[in-house]
Parts: structure tokens; C-alpha cells; sequence
């Protein structure tokens, strides 16, 4: 269970490069200061948004659940336990493995399906590649603003640590349908596929809030799973006054059945449906009244 966020219902921020924004610590005002991100970008600084005016926020507290939600992919990397989680699942124990960042996946036309987040290799004592799997992390899409609260609050941290940016116009929050349809849905259908047909396995990492809103999915043994669904939350450590990542489950699928509870949606009632267009007819009606004659209105002339 996450700590309770600094005014969660009224303060966007979760964490700003790396720290909640009532850390003022040495080493919080120091990542604040220099823009430096603490969860292994591929530089010291912080990139994300604007490489020279890098939007330095790692979570935030959604407006509508009060929870932290992680908006930013190299949030996941901490101590790089997600590589240590996947490795679990792709590798026999005792494997030797390693991790290559964004690498490029191809189709059969040479067509670019997407880079893989994350691929881990395993290799034998010359080096030598012997197999791999495929790590892909989901970081949570922005509704609103998230930009105006963040650089109110960095201009002067102290006076804004307990900001109430409610009533503010694009208020940010946590936009999980997007997330699934413009992001996760799209690297199940191109990426998975490609790597189903080889018959290697994929993972994803994705904190508990993105995937408790996913729909119910089959699950599969562990030894026959295809893909390995990696969640986490983000645990109060109260000698640092910070937020530790961790692995609170581990889901494991087949490709094709999650990605048909993914995707297809369920229809709602066709009642409701039709009810939603007469209530828009009679306003469209009832604002417009239509020029040409009615039937009513030809019988009562005669």
C-alpha cells in the first residue's frame, strides 16, 4: 500500500525528479536543482517532454482516485527490478543475462513494428546469444495540464510542497482508457504478434492502478505462459521519506486470450443506446423545430 500522497486530493504532483514534493532533503533538492533523474535514464538528466526543460514528474496523484499513478517508462527502472522479474520468467535459473535498451523490431518487408523497451539476452561463456525475451513498460497517459502545476511548483518548491491546484482549468489526471488503446493495445498487436510467431515471450510492466483497469484476463501455468504480467506499486519508505518500487504480483497469460480480452470490447445494452439517441433527437428537436410542415399541422388547416 502506497502512503498517502501530500494532499492527495488537491496536489497533482507524486514525485518530482524522483522525490515527493515535501522532500527537502539534500539529495531532493540537489535532483531538483540539476534536473537529475535517479531511475537510470540513458544520461544523468532528466528528458523527459523537453531535453533542455525536462517536465521532471515521475507520478502523479489522480484527481479522481486519490492514488499515485506512474506517468513516466523510466520510473519502472529502479534498482532495475523489472529486468530482474522478467529474467525470472524468460530464463532458466542461474542463466547469464543482460539488457539492451530500444532496440528496433522489423517486420518481414523491413518495415519497423516499434522499438522493444527493453530486450533481455542470455549468452554462454563466449559471448554468444542463445536466447531472448521481449520487456515492454506501461507508464500511464496525462489528461489535463500536468505541465502549469509542475512549474509552479518548482519555481518555489517550499511555498507550493502543499499547493491546491484544484478549481484550475485541465486539472491532470490519469487517462487509463488511452493508455490501453493508444499504447498498450498497439505493442500487444504489433510487437507481440512478431514475437509469438518466433516463439519467444514478452513481459510487461505496469503499475497496479493501469491494470486493475484492464479487463479480467485468462490465466495460464507459468511454464506455459506467453506473456508475464509484471505489476507494481510504489511502498512508502519512511526513513527516506520516498517511494520504493515494488513487485506486488506477477500475472501470467497466453498471447491470443489477453489480447481478445483487450481489445474486444463488450457490448453495453442496445436500450440504453437507443434511449441515449431519442433524448438527443428530441433536444435537436426541441431547439430546431423544423421548418416544413407537419402532418399535425396539415390535418388541423384542413
Amino acid at each position: 500500500m502506497s502512503k498517502e500522497p501530500v494532499n492527495k486530493v488537491t496536489h497533482p504532483l507524486g514525485e518530482v525528479f524522483g522525490f515527493p514534493p515535501d522532500d527537502f532533503s539534500k539529495e531532493a533538492k540537489r535532483h531538483r536543482k540539476l534536473r537529475l533523474c535517479p531511475f537510470g535514464n540513458k544520461v544523468p538528466s532528466c528528458t523527459k517532454d523537453k531535453a533542455n526543460d525536462p517536465l521532471g514528474v515521475c507520478t502523479i496523484v489522480d484527481s479522481q482516485s486519490g492514488d499515485l499513478a506512474i506517468t513516466c517508462p523510466i520510473r519502472f527502472r529502479e534498482s532495475w527490478l523489472i529486468a530482474e522479474n522478467a529474467a525470472e520468467f524468460f530464463f532458466p535459473p542461474n542463466t547469464n543475462w543482460t539488457s539492451l535498451a530500444e532496440v528496433r523490431l522489423n517486420d518481414k518487408h523491413g518495415k519497423s513494428a516499434g522499438n522493444i523497451d527493453l530486450v533481455l539476452v542470455s549468452y554462454d561463456e563466449n559471448g554468444q546469444v542463445l536466447d531472448f525475451g521481449a520487456l515492454e513498460v506501461q507508464a500511464v497517459y496525462i489528461s489535463g495540464n500536468i505541465r502549469r502545476p509542475y512549474q509552479a511548483y518548482i519555481e518555489s518548491p517550499k511555498s507550493m510542497q502543499s499547493m491546491d491546484w484544484t478549481g484550475k482549468s485541465n486539472y491532470p489526471r490519469a487517462d487509463y482508457l488511452s493508455s490501453s488503446r493508444k499504447r498498450l493495445v498497439p505493442q500487444l498487436i504489433y510487437k507481440g504478434r512478431i514475437l509469438r510467431e518466433w516463439g519467444k515471450k514478452m513481459a510487461v510492466a505496469i503499475h497496479s492502478g493501469f491494470f486493475d483497469t484492464l479487463p479480467a484476463l485468462a490465466l495460464s501455468l507459468p511454464t506455459e505462459a506467453e506473456i508475464a504480467w509484471l505489476i507494481y506499486d510504489l511502498t512508502e519508505d519512511t526513513t527516506l521519506n520516498r517511494y520504493r518500487l515494488v513487485n506486488s504480483d506477477s500475472i501470467y497469460t497466453l498471447f491470443q486470450p489477453a489480447l481478445d480480452a483487450i481489445t474486444i470490447p463488450e457490448a453495453g445494452s442496445l436500450g440504453d443506446f437507443m434511449s441515449l439517441l431519442q433524448d438527443k433527437l428530441n433536444e435537436k428537436l426541441d431547439s430546431n423545430p423544423p421548418d416544413a410542415p407537419t402532418l399535425t399541422d396539415i390535418v388541423d388547416d384542413e
